[in-house]
């Protein structure tokens, strides 16, 4: 018989533990490794758009819609507010929006359909949605309980209705002298 030290074990289930524990990791269900999501740019929502009109200063533009990401010398009459978004993992957002101004008036503005709430207030969204899914779940559980409880209490067996005794292999009902039939 061949004998095997303790610490030749250890260093063996030492050894599958590693092994296991990196090839679990290999497949994408774990996340392994870390992509973080990349946001860049400016989030500007319809409501903010909704506040443009035209004659506006540049003052009364940032006061609505933010400090413009680009700005350019050679078009000084010009702001972008470009947004990019790529998660860890899936699709990546993009979108553009752009101001024009004459005299420091603004005169136009031009971009992609902007989204109806800022990040936080999607989150906020997310979370009132999740509590709303939360609460009905108990508010069945509670119901479905109280429920049960009521049919529990409410059970009534009924017997079997006497028949004549001559079905083959009846059995007698107490109390009505007749066989039932099995």
């Amino acid at each position: 018989m061949v004998r095997i030290s303790s610490r030749r074990l250890q260093a063996g289930f030492a050894a599958a533990t590693i092994v296991f524990a990196l090839a679990g990791c290999a497949s994408g269900k774990w996340g392994f490794p870390y992509k973080a999501p990349i946001q860049q740019g400016n989030w500007v929502t319809s409501e903010q758009v909704a506040l443009l009109q035209t004659g506006m200063t540049r003052e009364q533009v940032r006061f609505a819609l933010g400090s413009p990401t680009l700005t350019s010398v050679l078009h000084a009459d010009r702001w972008d507010f470009p947004y990019y978004y790529k998660p860890g993992y899936g699709k990546s957002q993009e979108r553009k929006f752009t101001v024009w101004f004459k005299d420091d008036k603004l005169v136009r503005w031009q971009g992609d359909e902007q989204p109806d709430l800022q990040p936080f207030q999607l989150a906020n969204q997310d979370i009132k949605r999740s509590e709303a899914e939360n609460r009905q779940t108990l508010e069945d559980a509670q119901r479905a309980k109280s429920d049960d409880e009521r049919t529990r209490g409410n059970v009534t067996i009924t017997p079997p209705a006497p028949t004549d005794s001559s079905t083959p292999g009846a059995i007698p009902v107490p109390g009505s002298g007749s066989p039932t039939p099995l």
